[in-house]
Formats: C-alpha cells, sequence, structure tokens
C-alpha cells in the first residue's frame, strides 16, 4: 500500500478543482464497511464528496440496482456484473438509465465496457483449486474438458450451499456453460446440464463455509471452487484456520488451478454515471469528473493493492498474475445465437434462479436432501417461473 501514497496524493492535489459541495450518492455492491470508508476518505482528499451505504444496510448487486431504481436519487453506480449491466443499459429498469459518458481511460480497459455508456473497474473469476499434497491427489495433475467434469473426477468437492449470491451463481454458470441448447425449454439448458448440476449438489460437501476455500485449505475436500479476488489474501491467512494450511501464494506449493480447456466464467465490474433529472448541469460535471477520478490507473492501483482485486486498466497492472490469465468463457459466442455467454446468462438469469428454487437444489443437509426429480417428467414451461 505505501508505495502508493505518493501517486495519490499527486492525484488528490491535481484533484482539487473538483471541490464541490454537491453530495454524490452512490450504489455499489462493492460495499463492505473497509471499501466505503476507504472510498469516502480518498474522495474526500481528491475534492469529492459522496453518500454511500455500506453492506449493513444492503448488500449484494440485486439490492444495490434495485435500491437505485426504487429511490431515483443515484449519481453513480459501480460493481455488479455483466448480466446487470446489460439489463441496465438495455432499459431494463423502470427509473434509472445511464447517462452518455466516455471517460480519458475507456481505450485502456480492453473489451470490458459499454461503449459511451460504462467501463471496467475489476475484473474477477471463478477459480476451481485442488490439494496436490497427501490430503489431494498425491500430485496427480487435473485437466477437466469441461467444469462439469468435476462431478466424475473421483474426488471428494465442496459445493455451494445457497441458490442466490452473485459467487454462486457465477460457479453455476461456469458448471452449465457446457450444456447450452438455445432450442431448450429447461431455459436454454439441457436436460443433462441440469442432471450434472443436481449430482454436483447432490455428491459434493457442504458444511457451512462460505464458497470452499476454508473445507479445501483444511483438508476436507480435495478439490473447491473460489472467487479470484480474495484467493491470495486467504492463503497468505490460511495458517490461521488450520494445521494443514495450503502454502504458496503466487507460487502454489500444495495447489493448483485445475486445467480446465472451457477457461472460467469471468465478471467484470463497471461504472456507470446515472441520470438524474435533480442535478444542475454543474452537478452532473462533477459527478462525471469523481467517475473519471475513481476509474484513473492511480486510483485502481491503490484500490486494487488494498482489496486484492484485479484492474481493468492495463496502466493500473504491473503484471498479471496466474489466476487472471486463464482463458475467459464469458465472452466467447454462444452457438445458434449472436450472444456471448455472459449474454446468455443475462437473458436466462431468472429462468435458471426459478428452476433451482422449485426443484430444491442446494439444500444444506444431505441427509434431508430432496428426491432427484424425474428428469423425463417435468414441467419446464411452469419451473422457468417464479414460484406462486
Amino acid at each position: 500500500m505505501k508505495k502508493f501514497l505518493v501517486a495519490l496524493m499527486i492525484l488528490s492535489v491535481a484533484s482539487c478543482s473538483y471541490a464541490s459541495d454537491y453530495v454524490i450518492r452512490i450504489y455499489s455492491n462493492s460495499n463492505s464497511s473497509e471499501r466505503v470508508t476507504w472510498l469516502k476518505n480518498e474522495a474526500k482528499e481528491a475534492g469529492f464528496i459522496i453518500n454511500m451505504d455500506d453492506s449493513t444496510v444492503y448488500k449484494g448487486d440485486t439490492s444495490a440496482i434495485q435500491l437505485a431504481n426504487e429511490n431515483r436519487d443515484g449519481d453513480i453506480i459501480f460493481g455488479l456484473n455483466e448480466v446487470r449491466w446489460s439489463q441496465l443499459v438495455n432499459g431494463g429498469y423502470e427509473n434509472i438509465r445511464v447517462l452518455d459518458w466516455t471517460p480519458s481511460w475507456a481505450d485502456k480497459v480492453g473489451e470490458y465496457k459499454y461503449p459511451g455508456k460504462a467501463y471496467g473497474i475489476v475484473i474477477q473469476n471463478i477459480l476451481m483449486l485442488y490439494r496436490k499434497d497427501e490430503l489431494g491427489t498425491n500430485g496427480k495433475e487435473l485437466h477437466f474438458k469441461h467444469w462439469a467434469d468435476l462431478v466424475n473426477c473421483g474426488y471428494k468437492w465442496y459445493r455451494q450451499g445457497r441458490v442466490g449470491g452473485t459467487t454462486n451463481m457465477n460457479i453455476n454458470n461456469a458448471m452449465l456453460y457446457a450444456f447450452t441448447d438455445p432450442k431448450s425449454p429447461a431455459g436454454g439448458i439441457s436436460v443433462e446440464g441440469w442432471k450434472t448440476l443436481w449430482a454436483y449438489c447432490a455428491k459434493g460437501l457442504y458444511t457451512g463455509d462460505a464458497y470452499g476455500f476454508d473445507a479445501l485449505n483444511r483438508g476436507d475436500v480435495q478439490v473447491s471452487t473460489f472467487y479470484s479476488s480474495s484467493l491470495y489474501g486467504n492463503i497468505d491467512a490460511a495458517s490461521q484456520s488450520s494445521r494443514t494450511p495450503l502454502k504458496g501464494t503466487t507460487k502454489p506449493e500444495n495447489w493448483a488451478l485445475v486445467e480446465i480447456d472451457d477457461g472460467t466464467y469471468y465478471i467484470a465490474e463497471y461504472i456507470g454515471v446515472l441520470d438524474n433529472p435533480k442535478r444542475t448541469p454543474e452537478e452532473t460535471e462533477t459527478v462525471k469528473k469523481f467517475a473519471e477520478w475513481f476509474g484513473s490507473a492511480e486510483v485502481q492501483r491503490a484500490w486494487s493493492e488494498e482489496f486484492d482485486s484485479y484492474p481493468c486498466n492495463v496502466d493500473a497492472v504491473d503484471s498479471v498474475p496466474p489466476i487472471y490469465a486463464l482463458k475467459n468463457c464469458s465472452l466467447t459466442k454462444v452457438a445458434g445465437t449472436n450472444m456471448t455467454y455472459a449474454e446468455y446468462v443475462g437473458a436466462h438469469s431468472t429462468e435458471w434462479t426459478n428452476i433451482m428454487t422449485n426443484l430444491g437444489f442446494y439444500w444444506a443437509d444431505n441427509a434431508n436432501a430432496p428426491a432427484e426429480p424425474d428428469w423425463n417428467n417435468l414441467d419446464w414451461a411452469t419451473l422457468t417461473q417464479k414460484a406462486k
């Protein structure tokens, strides 16, 4: 963190011309108390005043965008993912829309942009990890063609325990990737895909740990899934919660990434300027300047260093960690459509949630697991709808 302080001080001094009494209202799912406090302090140094609720008030991307839509008082929204952003940019919410805006760093975020509307801040992906020591594969390397090959790998894996949540959704997205079928009435996924996801749930271990790192760290399972932004920090602290911890951060010692031909499901979190008819033109310029400041290389480098994330802005990156060098399946085209997989997920995500909820996926206690559905005799037209 210290190596970035000089850059931030220079940026803050240069940004004092931004000073305004206007309070910028921000909505974001990247709103842990630590993030909110950090951003408020750095913004103040740069001449901005922000109002941003932390996760004790609301949590998650759905809550963030729903509150922005209901309250109609927002200036900035950042975070979310391609699914939510595609809905927002395409007018999927009644009361909010994104203003036209192009920052000076727009050409630095590569493919992570909705041109003229929203631009990438940080990238995250879903990882499949395994232990390669005596508590894992005893040195055997794991190589899958698809994420779903996990269910036939011969090792014990940790599975998620509920349908909702961004990370859980993205694990599902990775598992279902190999089963897209635009003609399928089962939410655009083949029945074989739903059977495989059921097997992932039925045969996996769930102990209440968040997402799976802890179970792998203890050696309860040989394979698990986790999200990229907290992996290295968790490995650094792994010995605090296990007698047989994972070792080696960027140079793994007793763990590795499962090599998967399909790659993995990435999400980018974006930033956009919301339309707010109550603002004056001068206040709108202040809001745009904040977005310009926050997405800049200097601030994104410091944000990413502080919170163990990976910036979209290439000027904020010194090197690419291995966990971000994986193939990105979210931006590949889905056969039979003109959509990327991320867009396909956005088009079908509500149906997928309804299917999983209606069929009873992700029970907490395997001893009380529901009976496996009769896959050949299901009413998908009803299952894709929200239960009444």
